[in-house]
């Protein structure tokens, strides 16, 4: 026999597609667990800086007596720092005796973004 010669019953063309067709599914399995990975990512970094916020606040008037009055004083005095290129942070006072309302919000970039 010689195996140079195309032999019949060989479907090797279906075989081709068959392994892209597998390649297809795995690569696309794959990708949506990067975009899994990267949603609960960018959820945890959102959910990560509101609790810091709280906690210098709160560390703020344990420690001198009042709320401060705007974002900038915690970022000045407390070390908060945050991207603000990617979240936007509410921070409203009601008076200096009152837990400020502190919410945080990411910016959607491009590309998609979450929130």
């Amino acid at each position: 026999m010689n195996r140079f010669t195309k032999q019949p019953g060989r479907l090797t063309g279906v075989k081709y597609l068959i392994s892209i067709g597998i390649f297809c599914i795995v690569l696309f399995l794959f990708l949506e667990g990067l975009s899994s990975i990267s949603t609960t990512t960018s959820r945890q970094e959102l959910e990560s800086l509101e609790r810091s916020v709280v906690r210098s606040t709160v560390q703020c008037y344990a420690l001198e007596g009042f709320y401060p009055e705007s974002l900038s004083y915690l970022e000045e005095h407390y070390g908060l720092t945050y991207d603000k290129d990617k979240y936007v942070v509410s921070y409203e006072v009601t008076a200096s005796n009152l837990m400020p309302s502190i919410d945080v919000f990411a910016l959607h970039q491009k590309g998609g973004g979450s929130q």
